[in-house]
């Protein structure tokens, strides 16, 4: 009797195991996380002269998703820091006022670019609201370039510094073969109060990224 009940006890132990295990695979799979990002591939890419010469904007885009290892490389050529306390993007008088959402199926992200890490922001596929074109609800990647006011030099020095993290990426993609397009069709305050952004924030440009069609 004393050993049916313990073979009994192992048993249910192993089914209750079982059970925890396939509940959290469940979980992690319906709810998104936040995602340490691989240390960035600081040695490939084409050319800087074939990455201009091929650099253009596309506005179809595979349901495909970028890997970590390619949104990792994306995202700190963007605007990441290239060496202590500065980034691959210059900012007026050093003030940094830019930071980058990333809105993908799985949810809304910011990019910590000091841990090189996207921090969960909003779980579930938001990218229709990321703009008005159809493409936009489809495409694997959309940034929402921010601009904290209280950071930077003047508005017009953060409109120039959008230009400069766009460019980044255009370049990247030219030499990655990837497809992106800068947009400035979006509903800002919509966007603003998705993102849950303080008055002094705001969302200044929006590109797309994307394996092309």
């Amino acid at each position: 009797m004393v050993i049916f009940v313990r073979r009994k006890s192992k048993i249910y132990n192993m089914i209750k195991l079982v059970i925890i295990f396939l509940f959290s695979l469940l979980t992690s799979s319906l709810f998104a996380q936040d995602i340490q990002l691989p240390t960035p591939d600081k040695k490939g890419g084409k050319t800087l002269m074939q990455a201009l010469s091929e650099r253009k904007s596309s506005r179809e885009f595979k349901e495909k998703e970028l890997p970590n290892d390619v949104l990792s490389n994306l995202l700190w050529a963007a605007n990441g820091f290239n060496r202590e306390g500065k980034r691959t993007a210059p900012t007026a008088n050093n003030r940094q006022e830019l930071e980058l959402y990333v809105v993908m199926k799985s949810g809304i992200y910011f990019y910590n670019a000091r841990e090189h890490k996207l921090l969960l922001i909003k779980n579930g596929d938001y990218r229709k609201s990321a703009g008005t074109q159809a493409y936009v609800a489809n495409a694997p990647v959309n940034i929402l370039f921010v601009s904290d006011s209280g950071k930077a030099s003047g508005k017009n020095y953060a409109y120039t510094d959008c230009g400069f993290v766009s460019q980044n990426i255009y370049l990247y993609c030219a030499s990655e073969g990837l497809a992106t397009v800068v947009r400035g069709s979006y509903d800002k305050k919509a966007l603003e109060e998705l993102l849950l952004l303080p008055a002094s924030q705001e969302v200044l440009l929006t590109q797309t990224v994307g394996y092309p069609k």
